[in-house]
Formats: C-alpha cells, sequence, structure tokens
C-alpha cells in the first residue's frame, strides 16, 4: 500500500475528533471515505497532510513516517490536498496560480503540465489571465484540483470537489477524477454524493465519530441497508 493510516487520533484544542482512524490505500486506486456531517471525514484528511497535528498513531507514505511533520513537508514529499473550501491566490492570475503549484516529476510517474490541465478544463485556458478571485466557485475548483496535480503527487486527497457544482463541472470533475487514477495517482475522496462516491470508488470507508465503522466495495454498502440506515442517512 502506498498510504497507510493507523490508530490516528487528533482534534481541535481539547475536542477530541478523531478516535484512532486507520485504513490504507494502493496506487491507482479511489478509497472513498464517506458519512454523516462531523463524522470526522475532513478531519482524517487534514491530519494526513499535516494541517492538524495528530495526537498519535501513523501516516505512511511508501513507509516513510509522515505524522508530526509539516504540512509543506508532507505535500513535498508527494501527498496533494484538495480543500473544500477551494482556497485559489485571489490577486494572482490563473495561470500563475498553475505556476506555483509545479513541482519536479516523481520517478515512475508521469509528469503532469500546466498545458495537460488546460486541456482538462478549458475554461482555465480561457481565464489564464484573470485574477483567480474573479472565478465562479466551479472554476475555482477546477484550478485547486489542478494546481495540486502539478505537484506530480503520489496520493492526492480530495474533499468535496462536486459540493455546490452545476452538474454539467460535476460530470467533468468526476471524469477528471478517474483519469487522476487511471495515471496511478491514489486518490482519497470525500464526496456527500453518496451515488458518485459509490459509482467512482474502488473501495467505501464509513466514518462515523471519528471512527472508520465498516470497510469494503461499493457493491456492498449499496446492498448493507443498516449500515446506511446507522451511519449515512440522515432521518
Amino acid at each position: 500500500m502506498i498510504l497507510e493510516v493507523r490508530d490516528l487520533h487528533a482534534g481541535y484544542g481539547r475536542s477530541r475528533i478523531l478516535h484512532g482512524v486507520s485504513f490504507a490505500i494502493d496506487k491507482g486506486e479511489i478509497v472513498s471515505l464517506v458519512g454523516r456531517n462531523g463524522s470526522g471525514r475532513s478531519t482524517t484528511m487534514k491530519a494526513i497532510v499535516g494541517l492538524v497535528r495528530p495526537d498519535s498513531g501513523s501516516v505512511r507514505l511508501d513507509g516513510a513516517e509522515q505524522a508530526g511533520r509539516n504540512a509543506y513537508e508532507i505535500v513535498r514529499d508527494g501527498i496533494a490536498y484538495v480543500p473544500e473550501e477551494r482556497r485559489v491566490f485571489d490577486n494572482l492570475s490563473v495561470h500563475e496560480n498553475l505556476v506555483l503549484g509545479c513541482q519536479s516529476p516523481r520517478h515512475g510517474i508521469a509528469a503532469w503540465t500546466i498545458d495537460r490541465m488546460y486541456a482538462y478544463f478549458p475554461r482555465l485556458l480561457e481565464r489564464r489571465g484573470m485574477k483567480a478571485g474573479s472565478l465562479s466557485g466551479g472554476e475555482q475548483q477546477m484550478l485547486t484540483i489542478c494546481r495540486s496535480l502539478l505537484g506530480n503527487p503520489r496520493v492526492i486527497l480530495i474533499d468535496e470537489p462536486t459540493e455546490g457544482l452545476a452538474p454539467h463541472i460535476v460530470a467533468r470533475v468526476v471524469e477528471v477524477v478517474q483519469d487522476i487514477r487511471k495515471n496511478g495517482v491514489a486518490v482519497i475522496l470525500v464526496e456527500q454524493k453518496l451515488t458518485i462516491a459509490l459509482r467512482i470508488s474502488d473501495r467505501v470507508n464509513v466514518v462515523g465519530h471519528g471512527q472508520i465503522v465498516w470497510s469494503g466495495t461499493p457493491a456492498a454498502l449499496r446492498e448493507d441497508a443498516d449500515i446506511r440506515r446507522r451511519w449515512l442517512e440522515v432521518a
């Protein structure tokens, strides 16, 4: 497995959110974290990438421990993060945002290029000279995904990529996420739309109360009405 998370505990101040999260992912896989709001999905992502410092536990990338390191070090070593908040550099142009994301290619992984990003999302090419802060929410989502890919990651964490987007943009983002997997990059996905998560994932982890309460294939989750009712459905 390219990334292994073991017994991860983390939180904010005195509030403990994660209580022993454990899972793993291999290259070329999409693994989704699904659950109700407040279950710990986004905190898991932030703890993996170092934006929340774990209290204890292990995050190993190709066997190298990442837990406790600074976020910039973790990203530099190959874990990219696409936040739910779509944090672009507002006062820089679209093209300048992309240039800032570029890192050297990694051994054994085809390099992502700015031209390839423009091919993914031609709208960004049209807007390449515009300030990123003037883009629509969907365009900022495209830009954030592309900027993260230009770091040539081995693992990419994508938090709620389709939230608030128009259906045609959702469809394109889903296609891009699937293509990322085809290129050998491991994708950890937090996606509120269960139908999308089940359609594109290789495996699914259900998160509840800061723990993985169920793991399995999308087909198995579709068949397990009790798990969906207890941990996913809103009364």
